[in-house]
C-alpha cells in the first residue's frame, strides 16, 4: 500500500511540475488523439508510469551515482546533487521518448529545474499524506 501511494505522490509531483514548466517540460500520453491540456485516463496511467520509470531509475542509477561520486558530493556541500537529479530527470525523459510517449525535456537546464519542483512537490505532498505511509 506504501508503494502505491509513494507512486501517486510522485505521478502528482509530476503533474504539477509539468503544469508550472509547461512550454518546456510536457508529458505526452500514448493516445494519439488526446489534448496534452485535457484529463483522461490514458494520462493517467502515463504519470503513474513515468513516475514508476523515475522510481526505478532513482533507485538504481541515482544511487550508485550517489556512492561512486560521494566525494565530490562532500567538496562541493551537497551541489552537485542540482545537476545529478537534472541528469536523471532527463534520463527519464529519455528513456520515456525509447517507448514513445512521456516526458519530453527542452533543454539541460529546464531538466534541472523540473527535477528540483519535482523533489520540493514530492516533498510536500508527502508532508500531507504522511499519515497514509506511515506503518502501523
Amino acid at each position: 500500500m506504501r508503494f502505491v501511494i509513494r507512486l501517486l505522490i510522485n505521478a502528482l509531483a509530476l503533474w504539477l511540475t509539468a503544469l508550472i514548466l509547461n512550454p518546456n517540460v510536457q508529458v505526452t500520453s500514448w493516445a494519439d488523439d488526446s489534448n496534452p491540456d485535457d484529463w483522461s485516463w490514458p494520462l493517467f496511467w502515463t504519470y503513474l508510469l513515468l513516475a514508476l520509470v523515475f522510481g526505478v531509475v532513482n533507485g538504481i542509477v541515482g544511487t550508485a551515482i550517489k556512492i561512486v561520486a560521494f566525494p565530490i558530493y562532500i567538496l562541493t556541500l551537497g551541489l552537485i546533487s542540482l545537476i545529478v537529479n537534472g541528469l536523471l530527470f532527463l534520463l527519464v525523459a529519455w528513456i520515456s521518448t525509447l517507448i514513445g510517449f512521456g516526458l519530453s525535456v527542452t533543454t539541460f537546464w529546464w531538466g534541472v529545474l523540473g527535477a528540483l519542483l519535482l523533489g520540493i512537490f514530492g516533498f510536500l505532498i508527502g508532508i500531507i499524506l504522511r499519515p497514509l505511509t506511515q506503518r502501523r
